[in-house]
């Protein structure tokens, strides 16, 4: 099993669109997924058609109770993908974590209590805050996406600090597991700028695949679908399924 933090602690960037159709991606080709929603907003859960009258037990429940979390992990609509849902009750757990024994380790103890699965995704709140040091501890990479915008690089650097230091003193294993370009207008001169700087920055780091500012992507989650339901053709989705193969065949040349 490998757990995955989505993290960017910018709002706005396709963290939730990257974690929803990534995890649709590698369901599609075979992959056991299990996504944790851990954004109090609940967007994930939204984006993959769970109501907010099926979202219990939820997120909030296993960061108290993690034995919980192999039933907080309900089916959805993408054979492979089962999801953990998010409720507004999410906003309140940092407060709470606070005199809690191990307060960065509850994820972890709870994703420890999940059956067999290949992925875990954890889409993280835009903050690095204690939920997102949650994710951190309990991840075995980070994956970052990030705008192809003037003010990409802006927090990348604070983001990129926080990861060294739970490395240091609570994760050993985490690494980064790639910066993925997100809204990518190729029309746009900036665009192609902005992508070659974070790759001259960040080189290897950075994956090969791009995704583009594409509309069907912003209309799947009213839908309460991944676009890849949506629009199985349309440049976002193949833009994720092309992710999710490199993804997979980095990891595969890692091992």
């Amino acid at each position: 099993m490998r757990t995955i933090a989505v993290a960017n602690q910018k709002g706005g960037v396709g963290k939730t669109t990257t974690a929803v159709n990534l995890a649709t991606a590698l369901a599609a080709v075979g992959q056991r997924v299990v996504l944790i929603d851990f954004d109090a907003q609940g967007n994930a859960s939204t984006g993959l058609g769970i109501g907010r009258d099926k979202r219990t037990p939820s997120s909030y429940e296993i960061l108290h109770e993690p034995a919980l979390a192999a039933s907080a992990a309900q089916e959805t609509m993408i054979p492979g993908l089962r999801i953990i849902p998010a409720t507004d009750a999410l906003a309140g757990a940092e407060v709470e974590l606070v005199g809690e024994l191990n307060p960065t380790g509850r994820l972890k103890a709870a994703i420890q209590k999940l059956p067999p699965t290949d992925y875990v995704f954890i889409d993280c709140p835009p903050s690095l805050s204690l939920l997102t040091l949650n994710a951190l501890v309990a991840a075995d990479g980070v994956l970052i996406p990030l705008q192809t915008e003037f003010y990409a690089m802006e927090g990348l650097s604070q983001l990129l600090k926080t990861v060294e230091q739970v490395r240091a003193r609570q994760n050993p294993r985490l690494d980064i597991e790639g910066v993925v370009l997100t809204m990518h207008d190729k029309r746009n001169r900036l665009s192609d700028l902005v992508a070659s700087d974070v790759r001259a920055a960040l080189g290897t780091r950075v994956f090969e695949t791009m995704i583009p500012r594409n509309v069907r992507l912003s209309e799947a989650p009213s839908h309460g679908v991944p676009a890849l339901v949506y629009d199985v053709r349309c440049p976002g989705s193949e833009a994720y399924m092309a992710l999710a193969r490199e993804m997979m065949t980095t990891a595969a040349k890692a091992a």
